[in-house]
């Protein structure tokens, strides 16, 4: 399978686009390991306005102090796993008022992360009136090949929930 390309991840969200406009929703992201991927992506399609609120890329501590802007972190949140992950979702979209949230959160490499994860490892969610979150391990210690692995899953990820939400 060939890696993807940042064309991949707009294509990706000229899908979701479809769907959000389709139902008049809006979308918000928080990403860390992807570093701005998957809101480059989102704003890579024409009209993104109208279904694109903003985003943040959450990289460090600094980051994480806007994210949690009037809702602390819960106690003992680490990175990379399923419930931060799900965080930075809920976050987003109550930080830009949306009804759809992604957060993304990993090891992209070529080492792990502080919290002894191994390259590849990250957890991707997408929450509004259905919530969905996906465990990726991608097996790959290339950091940039992981980051277009990340943004693409999430991305897929809030195409799915958002057409299972309005179907």
């Amino acid at each position: 399978m060939t890696e993807p390309t940042f064309i991949d991840l707009v294509r990706a969200a000229e899908k979701m686009a479809g769907l959000l406009r389709k139902a008049n929703q809006k979308i918000a992201v928080s990403e860390s390991a992807s570093g701005g991927l998957i809101n480059a992506a989102l704003v890579g399609v024409a009209g993104a306005s109208d279904f694109y609120v903003g985003g943040m890329v959450v990289y460090t501590s600094v980051g994480r102090q806007i994210l949690s802007q009037n809702q602390p972190i819960p106690p003992g949140m680490k990175g990379a796993t399923e419930l931060f992950a799900r965080y930075q979702a809920e976050r987003a979209s109550v930080v830009y008022e949306t009804t759809w949230g992604i957060g993304e959160t990993g090891a992209t490499g070529p080492q792990g992360n502080p919290y002894g994860d191994p390259p590849g490892h990250g957890w991707v969610a997408c929450v509004g009136p259905v919530h969905m979150v996906q465990k990726l391990s991608t097996l790959d210690n290339s950091r940039v090949a992981n980051m277009h692995k990340f943004a693409l899953a999430a991305i897929e990820l809030a195409s799915q929930t958002v057409e299972t939400a309005t179907q």
